[in-house]
């Protein structure tokens, strides 16, 4: 049986997560309506061993779920004028410009169409472990198509050209704008970096069984998913400590929840506007809609964020999100006023739209 709470008409939720509960090894699942907590569930176990209970405080590493945030951090400093969407990202960057990624803007590349979604050539893993180094190879790839043009799914490049760009903007690494601007001020648990004195409440992660069927494996999957060296050894001290703005954000499910809640709100967060309404009409601004060259289906791009065109967020087409790596979801509707987040770590085959999470979704939106 699931621990925390519900709010008076949303006992559906509480049954759907209890019901899932066998299919988990633990999990979290929160939702926010209008500014209130009227979901925060967690149940099941933080290891592998069954010896340690999931608790309220249990954070969680939700791999690409950190993407969502990791875009209102940027959106955040574009709202301050501290970096300009329409500027190349080469012009803030100069070093990114090589083989003709001088032209693609700061807004395309942070929808996925820089051209450079991985490494074929091969590397050490460990540079992944070294944001400097590894942003520099970064900056140095031929991009695999004409940037600029299309979208193509950047797993862990992502982070680092968002880390960069970031430094480069404000003095100040992406992670530490989250912690000091957003998540302290807010009392929001959530980390990109997270301090040593905090991974003994981090859950460990159950690998899948089996891989995600992306169809033919073209060179920008390759790149992306299908090497030796696609990503750093996860959940080692170094992994959880350094900032991976794409791929390491570590928290509660409650904390996921609130904030996304600023994709439901125009920019506010628990009742601080985080961003203009501007600023987030610009963050959720269409980039390009179509079929990823990475991922295998249509998306629907905007600065870092996905519009929900596929309806895996929640019914209304409106809402925002972003899915994690073996299941991890963090979304926000406006037209519902309701965001939520799903944070677990026995992690699934499926690439996006994991039948745990919709379930505890459409038991959401039964509710509302």
């Amino acid at each position: 049986m699931a621990e925390g709470y519900v709010a008076p008409g949303f006992e559906r939720v509480r049954e759907a997560f209890d019901g899932g509960l066998a299919e988990e090894l633990g999990a979290g699942f929160a939702a926010i309506r209008d500014g209130e907590v009227v979901v925060n569930l967690w149940g099941g176990w933080a290891n592998r061993e069954q010896t340690r209970p999931w608790a309220e405080d249990t954070i969680v590493p939700v791999y690409s779920t950190s993407k969502g945030v990791s875009a209102l951090v940027m959106a955040l400093l574009a709202d301050r004028g501290e970096l300009d969407y329409g500027a190349t990202t080469a012009s803030l960057w100069p070093a990114f410009g090589a083989h003709g990624k001088d032209k693609v803007t700061l807004r395309q590349t942070l929808a996925h169409q820089a051209g450079v979604p991985g490494f074929l050539e091969p590397i050490d893993p460990d540079l992944w472990l070294d944001p400097a180094a590894c942003s520099e190879a970064i900056a140095a790839l031929a991009p695999l198509w004409p940037p600029g043009t299309v979208s193509g799914y950047h797993p862990m490049t992502w982070g680092y050209i968002a880390g960069e760009l970031a430094r480069r903007a404000s003095g100040r690494s992406l992670g530490t704008i989250l912690r000091e601007d957003i998540c302290t001020p807010l009392g929001i648990d959530f980390q990109i970096g997270t301090p040593e004195s905090d991974h003994a409440r981090a859950s460990e992660m159950k690998k899948p069984t089996r891989g995600g069927d992306f169809g033919e494996i073209t060179l920008p999957r390759k790149a992306a998913f299908f090497t030796k060296w696609a990503a750093p050894t996860r959940g080692s001290t170094q992994w959880r400590r350094i900032e991976i703005p794409a791929a390491n954000g570590h928290g509660t499910a409650l904390a996921v929840a609130r904030l996304y809640e600023a994709y439901a709100t125009g920019g506010l967060i628990n009742g601080a506007r985080v961003l203009s309404q501007e600023g987030f009409d610009a963050l959720t601004k269409r980039v390009w809609k179509g079929d990823d060259l990475v991922l295998p289906f249509n998306i629907d791009w905007r600065a870092g964020i996905i519009g929900n065109s596929n309806r895996i967020y929640g019914p209304n087409l409106e809402a925002f999100g972003h899915s994690g790596n073996g299941g991890s979801v963090g979304f926000g509707d406006p037209v519902a006023g309701v965001s939520a987040g799903y944070a677990m770590n026995k992690q699934s085959h499926c690439i996006m739209a994991d039948p745990r999470s919709l379930k505890l979704i459409d038991a959401l939106y039964s509710c509302l």
